[in-house]
């Protein structure tokens, strides 16, 4: 919960990255924080709301079941605090083997990655 009383919580099609370009302006602003698996780029946009694109690696998680679970949870805990964060373009980027994660391991991880880039 996002603490905001009837805050959107939805994930429609204009909070996602979903062309080249866009990912690539976002790589090449050379703006991130890392954490334990996860890394997020980001660039400021004026679009009045927070984006999201997410890569993961075939050659860091070998099965599509694990690369989509990642996925899973990244959007899911953007979902959850996208009404709290800055306008921005965000890229969550995948940098390490989640062979003996945990999904709360990666959960914790995603938030605290969030939490930096609160309003």
């Amino acid at each position: 919960m996002t603490g905001f009383p009837g805050a959107d919580e939805r994930f429609c099609g204009a909070c996602r990255l979903r062309k080249t370009d866009e990912y690539s302006s976002v790589f090449a602003f050379r703006s991130t924080h890392k954490g334990r698996f996860l890394t997020i780029h980001f660039r400021p946009n004026e679009l009045g709301t927070a984006r999201v694109g997410v890569v993961v690696a075939k050659r860091l998680v070998r099965h599509a079941v694990v690369r989509n679970l990642v996925k899973r949870i990244v959007r899911e805990q953007f979902r959850r605090r996208r009404a709290t964060l800055v306008e921005a373009d965000l890229v969550v980027r995948l940098h390490a083997k989640v062979d003996q994660a945990t999904r709360a391991m990666i959960n914790e991880d995603m938030v605290r990655l969030l939490d930096r880039l609160r309003k």
